[in-house]
Order: structure tokens, then sequence, then C-alpha cells
């Protein structure tokens, strides 16, 4: 039987995060939202951040894209963002939020998060988590994506029984529940989602 890893991600919505709470009760990674656009810094990240470490869960941080903006720009401002809170430490996570078109072309919208991920994996040597929904990406909003490990969202799936979206052909992370707090499982050691994650070698 594979380990199952569980996690959570929050945001400016949860307002102050038990995190020593979480971990005593299972919690071992979480994502919490750093940016959004160009110039929007949650703010609640750098206390979010390093509520995580403090309670030894694996460190996430997610950007939410605007495909209208610039994404080398959104990307810089992520990166700033995270390093104004202290930085990455080996093992740390990095996701893309991926799912709102901005009113743009499929092309647009999967040619920008390209972009964000290049650039972010140049800096940080860190493949970026794509969070997305199933009938968003059949939209053909992550066209060209595939290389990146897949987030779903998928609250009306069994846990850890998402269905898959193209240009994927399997999942890493499943978001299986949204209330009060967004849940999610990962298979596999604390060992192997690390891997997936900051190497400052």
């Amino acid at each position: 039987m594979k380990r199952v890893l569980h996690g959570i991600d929050v945001s400016n919505w949860q307002g102050t995060v038990d995190w020593a709470g979480h971990a005593e009760a299972g919690v071992a990674f979480a994502f919490a939202k750093a940016t959004e656009g160009g110039d929007y810094t949650d703010k609640w990240f750098a206390r979010n951040w390093n509520g995580m470490r403090e309670s030894w869960i694996v460190c996430g941080a997610y950007h939410f894209a605007r495909p209208k903006g610039d994404p080398v720009e959104q990307a810089r401002h992520f990166l700033n963002v995270i390093r104004s809170a202290g930085g990455l430490r080996r093992g740390d996570l990095i996701a893309l939020d991926l799912e709102d078109d901005d009113g743009l072309r499929p092309e647009r919208v999967a040619r920008h998060a390209r972009r964000w991920c290049h650039h972010v994996e140049r800096h940080t040597g860190v493949r970026p988590f794509i969070y997305t929904f199933q009938s968003f990406a059949h939209g053909g909003n992550c066209a060209g994506l595939a290389e990146y490990p897949l987030w779903i969202a998928s609250p009306h799936s069994p846990r850890g029984r998402p269905p898959v979206p193209r240009p994927w052909s399997d999942w890493t992370i499943h978001q299986y529940a949204g209330s009060p707090i967004d849940r999610n499982v990962f298979h596999g050691t604390r060992q192997e989602l690390t891997r997936l994650g900051f190497d400052p070698r």
C-alpha cells in the first residue's frame, strides 16, 4: 500500500492559521498563496510561510495567474515575495494556480503559463506544480504543460481518484475537498514530495 500524505492550502481568506494544530492533526504539506498578478501580495503569506516551516510542514507557495499581465513580471514579483518572507529552503514547493483565463483565448493563457513556469524554473531550479480544474484544462488552457506536475482540483471525485485531463497522463496532488479548508493528498512519502521541490545544490 503506497503511503499517502495529507496537505492543505490556504490564502488570506483563512486569516490566522493554526499551523501547529494542523501538524498535530497529520498535515504533512501545505501551500500558501503568495501573489496574484503583477503586484498583489497576500498579506498573510509571510506569516503562513514561517508558520509552516516552524511546524515541520513541507512548505509550498503558489501564485494566482492573471494571463492578461506580463508572465515574467508576475514571476519576478512572486519570487521577490518569497525572498522577502525568508526565501526557499531544500524541499520547498512552488505552484502556479491556473484557473482564470482573464477573457483570453486558450492558447494565450497556456503561453502565459509556460513563460511563467520557464522563468521560475530557470531562477530556482524548481519545476512548478500546475493547479487547475478539469474543465479549464479541457478547454486547452494548459497546452504544453505536461512536463509540470499536476495538482488537480476535483472535489467531486473520491479522494486519490481524480480524473486526469490532457495534456497530463497522471496526477501528483489531488485537492479533494474545499470546505472549511482546502484538503489535498499526495501519493508517496515526504522524501518523494520534497524531491519535487527546491534543491540548493
